[in-house]
């Protein structure tokens, strides 16, 4: 493949953008090339300005689990755009949007929306707070939750690769009130809770970890998580924005049977367009202003144009056929990568949940962040190389997952299966 226009584009790019990219992820470092610069995307696929085809296996890092431009949500954007795109007043889009969220989230009895994951987490935490009148704030090494300072420390995503808590801007009060412990290891968090269980307004958790590849929580995990946080009086978030109308109508939640008291969600919600939410409890939700005292706010929070495309979507994953169709995708994408994985076990170990997986160049099962940082990156990058050459369009990070779209085909997953087994077999000769 010829990326010279793409290359044309990031030298100019680094003249006027910091690192010529507007997320860290984007730059392609940590798979040593230079980005390349897409143009359009239909379905399961996207086109770069070089004309190049690829198998798109980011999805937009998500939101595009029915596909890119799905027809429905595009009309939506469309017809809603003449209208007029923001008033900064409230509209009827945001109350048919809160009752949808609701339907798929019982747990989230009040829903205020925002315009990103990062709004969510963090003025979910902010709410946490205020709620509790306590000051400390626990999260799992690698879990990542957005960009807020607090959030960076022992992130996954982008801070894995790019960043680090001494020399990122984070100040040394903001780590002292992040508390880290391990995931899939519960004796971590009791004993955080046995030191400081007073101080502690609000654990928040990715329940399956999303960007630091996909990792599982082990039996009871999640179940013991929240049995801690309410012997404590603490808050327990969940943050959905990955795995939020991706692993089930309910989320996580739904599937493990765990009832957290706030949940953040992003990405599928808005369709493709900025857009997030938190929501919970309603006695804790009424904490915010202006019936409360926690302020939270937003411009653009609950746009037309964000609503429309989210509310298409919801629309579209509330159908009785897309779950099982999604599914069946996942497994038949998965079983076909775990027969070419197998022969390597000693060199890669496969993680799979639903329509989510990560191949980790690594021989040995992954649990926690401590795992995945053990593997073989540079390996990776090599790996991603020669799929990218074969228009294979993989997140270019070991530490991200693969999504899987409704919109990709047989052909799809076939064209995508040669090239696996092609990029093994020469990786390993």
């Amino acid at each position: 493949m010829q990326w010279n226009k793409s290359i044309e584009l990031f030298r100019e790019a680094v003249k006027h953008i910091p690192g010529g990219v507007n997320s860290p992820v984007r730059a392609f470092k940590s798979v040593g090339m230079d980005p390349i610069y897409i143009e359009s995307g239909t379905k399961g696929h996207i086109f770069d300005v070089d004309g190049n085809e690829y198998i798109d296996f980011i999805s937009s890092w998500g939101p595009h689990i029915l596909g890119h431009a799905h027809p429905a949500i595009v009309e939506a954007i469309q017809k809603t755009a003449t209208k007029g795109t923001s008033f900064g007043a409230c509209i009827p889009l945001e109350v048919e949007m809160s009752k949808l969220v609701k339907s798929f989230f019982p747990s989230m009895e009040k829903v205020r929306m925002v315009n990103s994951g990062t709004e969510a987490t963090m003025s979910a935490v902010r709410l946490a707070r205020g709620y509790t009148k306590r000051t400390l704030i626990v999260k799992f090494d690698g879990c990542y939750h957005g960009h807020s300072d607090g959030f960076l420390v022992q992130a996954g995503s982008g801070v894995a690769t790019f960043s680090s808590v001494q020399n990122n801007g984070v100040t040394t009060s903001t780590v002292s009130e992040t508390l880290v412990a391990e995931f899939n290891n519960i004796a971590s968090l009791e004993d955080l809770f046995k030191k400081h269980g007073s101080q502690i307004a609000a654990v928040i958790i990715e329940p399956i970890m999303g960007n630091m590849g996909i990792i599982k929580p082990e039996e009871n995990f999640l179940k013991e998580v929240r049995r801690v946080t309410s012997e404590y009086g603490s808050l327990l978030i969940f943050d959905e924005v990955i795995t939020g109308f991706r692993l089930s109508a309910g989320g996580a939640q739904k599937l493990y049977g765990v009832i957290p008291d706030l949940t953040c969600l992003g990405k599928i919600i808005g369709g493709g367009l900025p857009v997030g939410a938190f929501g919970g409890r309603a006695e804790i939700m009424d904490a915010l202003s202006p019936d409360g005292a926690v302020y939270q706010a937003g411009t653009l929070s609950g746009n037309p144009l964000a609503l429309a495309a989210g509310i298409a979507m919801l629309k579209e994953l509330q159908k009785p056929e897309t779950y099982p169709a999604l599914q069946a995708k996942g497994k038949a994408f998965s079983d076909g990568v775990g027969r070419l994985i197998e022969p390597y076990a000693d060199h890669l170990y496969y993680a799979v949940f639903g329509t989510l997986s990560t191949i980790f160049f690594r021989g040995e099962p992954v649990r926690n962040a401590e795992d995945a940082r053990a593997c073989d990156t540079e390996l990776f990058a090599k790996f991603f190389r020669l799929m990218i050459a074969q228009g294979i369009y993989l997140p270019p990070s070991q530490f991200e997952a693969i999504f899987i779209s409704g919109a990709h085909t047989e052909e799809d997953f076939a064209r995508t299966f040669g090239a696996i087994e092609k990029s093994l077999k020469q990786l390993y000769k």
